[in-house]
Parts: C-alpha cells; sequence; structure tokens
C-alpha cells in the first residue's frame, strides 16, 4: 500500500476511504485515475482503480439483461439498480459503471467493473489513493430552484472530461446564471477557472442560462466542446472564449426537437472525418458529421415548428444535417477503443443490454 501511494504521490493521491455519498458522472485522467462525480456531496473524486489486469487489446461486449446480472451480483432486485455513467480505461479497456444500488436517502454508490469477458466486479473505495475536489459554489441541498423538475443540487455535476491537465466539468452553481462550465487543474492542486454559460434556446425561443449542458464532449483537437441541452439544443463553445468569470457565449448549431432529454454524447472518427452521436430519451440515436458544425451559422431565430407532441419525437431538422440510426433505446455510450464503441440500451421491457459496434457500423 505505501508503495501504492509513493507511485501516485506526484497526482496528489494518498491513501484512505473516500467519503463518497453518490456516484455519477465518470472520466479516466492520466495513469488510469477515475474522476468520480458526487452530487449529494458536491465533490470530485480522483480514484487509483488499480487496474493493471488485461492485455490491453480492447473485447468486444454483448451482455444481455447487463441490469439483471448486476442486480444478481449486488443482491438487490432489477429495479434498485440504477446505471448512472459509463467509461472505458485507456490502458486495460475494462468499462466502468457508476451504480446506484436502491434509492433515496438508503442508495449505496458502488463502481463496477467489467472485463473483457463480461465478469462482474466492483471496485473498492476503502484504503485506497484518492484526491478530492469540493465543489464550493454549488446550490445548498435546501434551494428551492429546480431545473426539470429535479432540485438544482442534484445537477451540479453532469458531465465531466479529462484534457490536457485540466478535468472539465459540466453542471450549474448557486449564481443567479446557474448553468456553468468549470475547468479543475489535475491534481487538484489549483484554483478552479468556472463560467456561468448563455445559449440560444430555438425551440423555447428565447436566450437561457439557467438550464445546465447535459452532456457534452471535446473535439476539433480539443480546442471546441459539443454541448447538448434538454430540448434538445446543440451548442458549440470555443475552449479559448472561456475567461475566467465572464459569462460564456454559445453558438446553438442545432435543434433535435421539444419533449426531449440527451443523455449522453460522444464523438469518433471514421478515416479523416469526425462525427457525433447523441443518446435521447425520446428521440433515436443522431449522428451529425462534424464537418457541418463547423460550417452552421448560429440559431438565432425561434422555430415555431419544434413545438410537436411528445407522441410524435421526429421534428424537421433545424440546423446541421443529422442521420437517424437504427440503435434502439440507447442510454450511455464510451468509445471502447478508436474502431469501436460501446452502448448501454434499454428494450421496451425496460431491460438494460450492453452491445459493442464498430464505427463502420454507425
Amino acid at each position: 500500500m505505501v508503495d501504492q501511494a509513493n507511485a501516485l504521490e506526484h497526482l496528489g493521491l494518498t491513501i484512505g476511504s473516500p467519503a463518497i455519498k453518490s456516484v455519477g458522472p465518470l472520466a479516466f485522467g492520466p495513469e488510469g485515475v477515475l474522476f468520480i462525480g458526487d452530487n449529494v456531496g458536491a465533490s470530485i473524486f480522483a480514484v487509483d482503480v488499480a487496474d493493471t489486469a488485461g492485455s490491453g487489446q480492447a473485447a468486444s461486449l454483448d451482455l444481455e439483461n447487463l441490469d439483471g446480472s448486476l442486480a444478481g451480483y449486488l443482491g438487490c432486485g432489477r429495479d434498485d439498480v440504477q446505471i448512472r455513467d459509463m467509461a472505458v480505461h485507456p490502458d486495460s479497456h475494462n468499462v466502468y459503471l457508476s451504480v446506484m444500488r436502491g434509492a433515496g436517502d438508503s442508495a449505496i454508490p458502488v463502481i463496477v467493473r467489467l472485463d473483457g469477458r463480461g465478469t462482474i466486479s466492483d471496485v473498492s473505495l476503502e484504503n485506497v489513493a484518492f484526491s478530492e475536489t469540493a465543489i464550493e459554489d454549488a446550490a445548498d441541498e435546501d434551494d428551492p430552484r429546480e431545473v426539470s423538475r429535479v432540485k438544482l443540487r442534484t445537477v451540479t455535476i453532469t458531465d465531466m472530461s479529462y484534457v490536457n491537465g485540466l478535468l472539465m466539468v459540466a453542471g450549474t452553481s448557486n449564481e443567479e446564471f446557474s448553468s456553468t462550465f468549470r475547468r479543475i487543474p489535475f491534481p487538484f492542486t489549483g484554483d478552479t477557472s468556472s463560467n456561468s454559460l448563455e445559449i440560444f434556446h430555438v425551440s423555447h425561443g428565447k436566450y437561457e442560462t439557467a438550464a445546465p449542458i447535459r452532456a457534452f464532449v471535446p473535439y476539433q483537437g480539443n480546442n471546441s466542446i459539443l454541448a447538448s441541452y434538454t430540448c434538445t439544443p446543440v451548442v458549440q463553445f470555443s475552449v479559448g472564449s472561456f475567461k475566467p468569470g465572464e459569462l460564456a457565449h454559445g453558438k446553438t448549431v442545432a435543434e433535435l426537437g421539444a419533449h426531449n432529454r440527451p443523455l449522453d454524447l460522444i464523438s469518433y472518427e471514421r478515416g479523416e472525418d469526425e462525427f457525433l452521436l447523441v443518446a435521447n430519451d425520446r428521440h433515436p440515436l443522431i449522428k451529425i458529421a462534424c464537418v457541418d458544425i463547423d460550417q452552421q451559422g448560429a440559431l438565432t431565430v425561434p422555430d415555431q415548428s419544434l413545438d410537436s407532441s411528445p407522441a410524435d419525437p421526429v421534428t424537421p431538422p433545424v440546423g446541421v444535417p443529422r442521420q437517424l440510426l437504427p440503435q434502439e433505446g440507447v442510454r450511455r455510450m464510451a468509445n471502447l477503443d478508436g474502431e469501436r464503441v460501446l452502448m448501454l440500451q434499454e428494450d421496451q421491457e425496460g431491460n438494460i443490454h450492453l452491445h459493442t459496434y464498430t464505427v463502420d457500423q454507425l
């Protein structure tokens, strides 16, 4: 254990048991450190998961009824398994899931690992090398404000991505303009830079600063991010435009339709082209070519045609062209390697399955 601590001292990690109250967004950082977003505790933890298993050769995974298998492993009913996020270890290519076992105040946070054979194990959160950074400007637990009918505190951290020494974090703050994007140096020894965000919401017909980014991904060599919001604008932000303490303005490049919430967003490359995938709770899986995003002007005019019924999720395209893909019920996605994408998919009976697709299938 001492050797482990010494090996990771340069990352600011020390041995102990992190007081994680909930698990949500996941992201991997340098040397296989796993970042875990904790909305209940308004903190982010960096944990060494000590993953040296595997050959580094990614294995395709196709696991039916994964939620049932997780329930059996965790000793609970399937309805007590809430998968919050998925990430792939950069070296071993093992798959990590953030899972809440149970519901309400009694729910237990668990990090689960799936190896290349689909074998389930839990990641110890006791006597591990870790560090923690608190979200100092998080909304209080009793803050009455809500976003999409949930308390503001519960969306303090909605998505994360590690890029070039910075952990990028989307979510909310206790500010008047609560939609917030943070850049946190790692190791957690520097000052956090944050910006309130403003976007034009096409289907709402107005500029907004309250609703948080639900999912985002860096692209253009990490010089930009693409973000998706509820009801469902896709917005481009230039990383260079983020000035500490200033209101950052995004460029709305697409509107995917009303009565819809984005669940996950990833990018992948096929040949020399880069593409974006957007998973939604009501709309089909959507594919967008990034070259079209680069050429798209800002959307700044309301479009009344987007006020569609929830029973009719297919709306006329506004902004960049997009393609509807046949993969159904996609809830979470992750890049397995440069050639394959993992998808958690929910069927009509509510069962969760894990499937692997090559980029040629997308």
